[in-house]
């Protein structure tokens, strides 16, 4: 969301006029406060086919460099797709195919999906690939599995996603790899000593990875930091919302409410059975970290900035006839998928419909940014082509069981989190609909509509 937003602002920017009125704006709209009655038709449409979740999975999310640190990106996602059969009691004959997310690839088990799958035990009949699309590619996943069964090629898709920060490829230099390269195809001892006698110490300097567009070259530190000047979002509100994410985290894994989190025996290891990354803080300790990205007067820091983590997630989905063949009783009805706009006027939904929010939180000032772009018709006029504002959702509905500043965000797996933690929270409050929403690197997002399914 966050390069979303940057990406319209370039085109036109804020005044500062009109950015210190987003500073000024609620996070809650001021349309749901009215006592209009919420719908509860179905989104089920005649001769459409239903599709449904019938459970999720995830492993731990850790900080990178932890306990996982001596593993490779296939044998989370593995764990994950274990658990997942584990669950639900799944053949793995009954799996029509497998799709998985990832951003940051090992280069020695590119298609992911493939090697988890296999090492998980399914058939080498059974095809697997994967995406990346940034921090929505389980979204994309899913999306994928949803277009597989709707197009009637799939009964049963498991989609997932993975991320592994604590071994991230790290490249020599493009003249030190030309060099090597030329090496390998040298004939003579003497052209092996030429090439040799070429390098130079600069060219041993490596290429260290990025967070970062390519495009633009800009890290995403650097656009939250940017969006949150440019909607007026203070360090204090960052961070106070940062320390929200933190407490309603911790308050959930306490009860018990991260049903979703398998525990996973790491060779040689203890077992893990919890996020590692929920800490919740004081104000005054927050306030003294110093920013981390734009020195030394921007607002993100580190502890109103998601960590780097350790992950993997996994849902099984179905079309609800097959799902109810086999026994199941599914968890939601996954619903159109688009921007929280578009997916609410394409469902004939408004926001006061909605009563699960769970948006993928990368920063603290996105996300603030957002609710506040969300609140503004002037907004919404110039940048969306709508007449009025979306309208910001009641903080008491929104990632109430905290989010990725504190569970962790491990790039591509968030995406399932997000669903799976709708449909648990749907069926823990007795609510219809949820939504989900999350931002990705370029300027792009996702956005789906949950629906439950009737207990």
């Amino acid at each position: 969301m966050a390069s979303m937003l940057l990406t319209s602002l370039r085109s036109s920017p804020l005044t500062s006029v009109q950015a210190a009125q987003f500073g000024k704006a609620s996070w809650v709209s001021a349309e749901l406060n009215n006592t209009s009655p919420k719908s509860k038709k179905t989104l089920a449409k005649p001769g459409v086919k239903n599709i449904v979740l019938v459970d999720g999975v995830r492993t731990p999310f850790l900080q990178s460099g932890t306990i996982y640190a001596d593993l490779m990106p296939h044998d989370l996602a593995r764990a994950a797709l274990q658990g997942l059969l584990n669950r639900t009691g799944l053949p793995k004959d009954a799996v029509d195919y497998i799709v998985y997310g990832t951003v940051i690839q090992e280069v020695k088990t590119s298609n992911v999906a493939r090697e988890a799958a296999l090492g998980a035990g399914f058939s080498d009949k059974t095809p697997a690939h994967t995406v990346t699309m940034a921090c929505i590619s389980s979204n994309q996943a899913m999306t994928t599995a949803v277009g597989l069964i709707a197009a009637g090629q799939c009964d049963a898709v498991v989609a997932g996603g993975v991320e592994f920060m604590s071994d991230v490829p790290i490249r020599h230099s493009r003249r030190m790899r030309k060099t090597m390269l030329s090496l390998n195809k040298a004939k003579t001892l003497g052209a092996r000593l030429s090439l040799l006698g070429s390098i130079r110490l600069a060219h041993l300097a490596p290429e260290l990875p990025a967070v970062a567009e390519f495009s633009t070259a800009e890290t995403m530190g650097h656009s939250a930091d940017r969006l949150a000047a440019a909607f007026g979002v203070s360090r204090l509100e960052q961070d106070e919302f940062a320390l929200r994410s933190h407490t309603l985290a911790k308050k959930a894994q306490d009860s018990g409410l991260l049903s979703d989190v398998i525990s996973f025996k790491v060779p040689g290891k203890d077992i893990v059975s919890k996020d590692n990354g929920i800490r919740p803080s004081t104000m005054e300790q927050m306030a003294k970290l110093k920013p981390a990205f734009i020195k030394p007067h921007g607002t993100v820091t580190a502890a109103n900035s998601s960590f780097l983590t350790d992950g993997a997630s996994a849902v099984l989905i179905m079309s609800e006839e097959k799902a109810l063949a086999m026994g199941y009783k599914p968890k939601a009805y996954l619903r159109p998928t688009y921007a929280t706009p578009k997916v609410l006027e394409k469902s004939g939904l408004t926001l006061n419909d909605i009563d699960v929010f769970e948006f993928h939180e990368a920063f603290a000032g996105q996300i603030m940014a957002n609710l506040k772009a969300m609140e503004s018709d002037w907004f919404a006029q110039t940048y969306m082509g709508r007449k009025t504002k979306v309208g910001a959702p009641p903080m008491e509905k929104f990632n109430s069981w905290g989010g990725s500043l504190s569970l962790g965000h491990p790039f591509a797996a968030t995406g399932c989190r997000l669903v799976t933690t709708v449909a648990h929270r749907l069926q823990k409050e007795g609510g219809q609909y949820g939504l989900v929403a999350a931002c990705a690197a370029g300027g792009q997002g996702h956005a789906m509509v949950i629906e439950a399914y009737p207990q």
